[in-house]
């Protein structure tokens, strides 16, 4: 399961500490949204961590930026941005159904009630039955699709029964005292759930 952490929108004093620690811990993609930053502040940002790290990180807008760092990719939103971006978000159906062929990689949701925007969740007639039938006629070379919104080491396995091929959390992540923990949470619940699988 591919599970990738969104940033903190704005300034949060422990997010470069707890970005060590994530990918020390084996994160693979880490998402940087900040909507109310400018290029300069993220580019001086992306500059301040180490080059090391730059393999890992998908920038949410500034494609320009994100491949001139050499970023793991960049990030666009619903319609607009750019085309042919290496990540996108969807909260349709049929925005999901145009996007699996041009994207690496997909996010989509919510799948349940959101973390960071209270009262913010799937509605109640959403249609998981077509969502994992979308998910399952996939074409080879298709994108990887993760789930996103109010998603917790529980939800990992329904996740992964709708289809999904991994998840991207913030809220279950940042509204911890401690990010670093949350997160070894969500990798120690998806590893005992691979253990579980083996063993079976």
């Amino acid at each position: 399961m591919l599970v990738a952490v969104i940033s903190p929108e704005g300034d949060d004093p422990r997010e470069a500490a707890a970005l060590e620690g994530f990918l020390s811990a084996g994160l693979r993609r880490y998402h940087v949204r900040k909507p109310s930053w400018n290029r300069d502040r993220l580019e001086a940002w992306l500059r301040a961590l180490p080059a090391a790290w730059r393999g890992s990180l998908v920038l949410h807008g500034e494609p320009g930026l994100a491949r001139g760092l050499g970023l793991a990719g960049c990030h666009q939103r619903d319609d607009g941005g750019f085309p042919g971006g290496f990540s996108r978000a969807c909260h349709d159906m049929d925005g999901l159904a145009r996007a699996l062929p041009a994207y690496s990689q997909v996010i989509f949701g919510p799948v349940s009630s959101s973390i960071s925007k209270p009262g913010y969740g799937p509605a109640q007639s959403a249609p998981w039955a077509q969502l994992t039938g979308l998910l399952a006629r996939r074409a080879p070379g298709d994108a990887r699709v993760l789930a996103v919104g109010g998603v917790t080491p529980d939800l990992l396995p329904r996740c992964l029964e709708l289809g999904f091929d991994g998840a991207a959390l913030l809220g279950y992540i940042w509204s911890d005292k401690d990010p670093l923990a949350a997160y070894l949470r969500v990798r120690d619940a998806d590893d005992a759930r691979k253990g579980a699988c083996h063993a079976a």
